[in-house]
């Protein structure tokens, strides 16, 4: 076990969600919104739970802009070369029908909680409440949340559990949470560490990157089957690109704590552009972790879609930068880049990847 102890929500007895209520309050907050802005009034304050950690994090560059970057820097010195894969299999095979005891795994971005329009999270969150029902995975490994916006999750998703600490400690700062469907499954161990030369510390950073990155991870009983696995789950800096390399080289590194024989699913926002960055390269390179993007028996809905959109309608530039990553030996039946663009309000700036896995 490495460094600190984490949160584990508790979430019995919660208020039942009234989804269509909410989405009609979530309309009109997002129509009176949008009028006080156009007289640059600011919208009145929302939770103080979530208050607080925005104005805290307010001063950081939460997407804005924040765009993937590609290519090789001088610095990295890797004997593989850094370019695109053009080897792609075919998306136009047809899904194929879940086999028993596949196990649908999510990364969400969630986007941070806002008071802010556009996108405040009061209007989001209905319309992701609902996304996520519809979707139904069994795990969701979240980035961005804050702790009142996964509280307010917790409360919308009854029948999961999640664990996560936030990147500066405690409840403060952005979550790396990953909830769980626990009918089903049974954490049986879990702990943190961060990004840095010194994973151990809370909040380190050594890489030259301003906002602390770090990895939750959770070893998992799958009642269903009686496999059990682990998943690690975290956010890659979006502008040091050395950062990014040392943290896909620390992972790496990490997976070697569970033997090989140990099915391991690594998934996360890792802003980078995947078979354009040497980041992936680190992480897949010699076999170590395969993309279930590449190694899925079937691609559904659309696969030339961006995984970050920056709330545009439409972004097809075939740019991933949120992968579902496994070990060798996990067999992955589809996956899919989920299109909630459609939405009147889009839940977040990115669109989740899913992936439907069989362990060994």
């Amino acid at each position: 076990m490495w460094g600190t102890t984490g949160i584990v929500g508790s979430h019995q007895n919660r208020p039942e969600f009234n989804l269509a209520a909410d989405m009609n309050v979530a309309r009109l907050l997002l129509l009176v919104s949008l009028a006080w802005s156009s007289v640059g009034a600011s919208s009145a304050p929302v939770r103080d739970s979530v208050d607080r950690q925005t104005a805290a994090y307010r001063s950081h560059d939460h997407k804005d802009p924040e765009v993937p970057m590609g290519g090789r820097p001088e610095r990295f010195e890797s004997p593989s070369a850094c370019a695109v894969d053009p080897a792609r299999r075919d998306a136009s095979q047809p899904a194929m029908p879940a086999a028993v005891g596949t196990l649908a795994v999510m990364t969400y971005n969630l986007r941070y909680a806002s008071d802010r329009p556009p996108h405040a999270w009061p209007a989001r969150r209905p319309f992701m409440a609902q996304r996520l029902r519809e979707a139904a995975p069994d795990i969701i490994g979240t980035q961005e949340g804050l702790y009142g916006q996964i509280k307010d999750l917790a409360t919308d998703l009854p029948e999961f559990e999640w664990i996560g600490l936030g990147r500066e400690g405690g409840s403060r700062g952005e979550f790396m949470a990953v909830f769980y469907r626990r009918a089903r499954l049974e954490p049986l161990e879990y702990d943190h560490f961060w990004l840095s030369d010194t994973p151990l510390v809370i909040a380190s950073a050594t890489w030259g990157h301003s906002n602390r990155r770090m990895v939750t991870w959770v070893r998992f009983l799958d009642r269903e089957t009686g496999k059990r696995f682990v998943l690690l789950n975290t956010h890659f800096d979006h502008q040091v690109q050395f950062a990014r390399e040392r943290s896909a080289a620390l992972i790496r590194d990490r997976l070697a704590a569970w033997g090989p024989e140990v099915p391991v699913i690594v998934i996360g926002d890792f802003n980078a552009v995947a078979g354009a960055n040497c980041t992936y390269d680190i992480l897949t390179e010699g076999g170590a972790l395969q993309d279930t993007w590449k190694t899925a028996r079937a691609r559904t809905g659309d696969p030339t879609l961006n995984t970050f959109t920056g709330y545009e309608p439409n972004p097809r530039r075939s740019e991933r930068i949120d992968w579902i990553l496994a070990r060798p030996g996990i067999e992955t039946d589809r996956t899919e880049i989920l299109n909630w663009t459609t939405d009147a309000e889009q839940p977040s700036d990115h669109l989740p990847v899913m992936a439907w896995l069989r362990l060994p």
